[in-house]
């Protein structure tokens, strides 16, 4: 299966501002990509790729006053496959959880486990099994919140969106996640490409989508990350990953060192 992905975003800046973008297919997946268009940034500005600390390509970009418009399009090659769903998968005893992961059992700025807890023990430490606990958490999450846009807001956390009972993907997200790490299941928030494979197309504009990976163990002694999503809660077809992090906190697609207007936002998902 090919993939053919990409965007193409518009924003005015007041004066000349520095950008961080995380927009790059991550490297995971980079071996995967057939054709692809590099990130084209409003002219004349700096342009310089990094790894940030959780090892997703970022670039940083000395972007001109007025309006800036970066672009990217690409096709990458796909499996076609439905994600896995293993049964019978084990959590791990933190002794067995490995030293880079551990990071991903804390509190972070949208997660806050200390508040929620008592709630994950209460309501999923009774459940056996890796796989069967974070199914339990991702069916909670997709009953519990109701998705909306309109309502949508950047700063809400994984505690608010519990108490309010509503959010978009991210905030999907950032519940299982914490609901996970309080149960001593590391898990990571994810962002990227997801089109309507295999689904009802969705009727509204395509969008980048958030999701997260739990890690468990793999059947064999040892563990791996597994690939979850509480706002769909069905296997899906197609991820193409851009960035990992504790939280939306540790990789927001287009951050600004000042203020910024959006003007335009097109993403494009399909099967080529």
């Amino acid at each position: 299966m090919r993939i053919r992905y990409g965007f193409d975003l518009e924003i005015e800046v007041p004066v000349q501002t520095s950008l961080i973008t995380a927009f790059d297919v991550h490297p995971d997946r980079r071996n995967d990509i057939i054709e692809e268009t590099p990130l084209w940034v409003t002219e004349p500005n700096t342009n310089e790729i990094y790894y940030d600390l959780f090892g997703n390509l970022c670039r940083r970009i000395l972007a001109p006053a007025g309006s800036v418009r970066l672009r990217s399009q690409g096709l990458i090659s796909d499996s076609g496959l439905t994600e896995p769903m293993p049964p019978n998968v084990p959590d791990l005893p933190i002794s067995a959880v490995p030293s880079d992961a551990l990071p991903f059992l804390l509190a972070s700025r949208y997660c806050e486990t200390d508040l929620l807890s008592d709630f994950a023990w209460a309501n999923f430490g009774n459940i056996q099994g890796g796989w069967e606990k974070v199914r339990a958490v991702c069916n909670y999450v997709h009953g519990h919140l109701t998705f909306s846009y309109p309502l949508a807001r950047p700063t809400r956390t994984a505690n608010e969106a519990h108490q309010e009972r509503l959010g978009v993907c991210r905030d999907f997200a950032h519940l299982a996640i914490t609901l996970c790490r309080c149960l001593n299941i590391p898990a990571r928030y994810c962002n990227g490409y997801l089109g309507d494979f295999g689904v009802p197309r969705d009727p509204a504009p395509m969008d980048f989508n958030a999701w997260f990976e739990a890690y468990l163990g793999d059947g064999s002694g040892g563990g791996r990350w597994y690939t979850f999503d509480a706002r769909h809660n069905i296997p899906r077809i197609g991820r193409i990953l851009l960035a990992r992090g504790r939280d939306a906190t540790d990789i927001p697609m287009l951050f600004s060192f000042g203020p910024h207007r959006l003007n335009q936002f097109v993403v494009v998902t399909e099967e080529a």
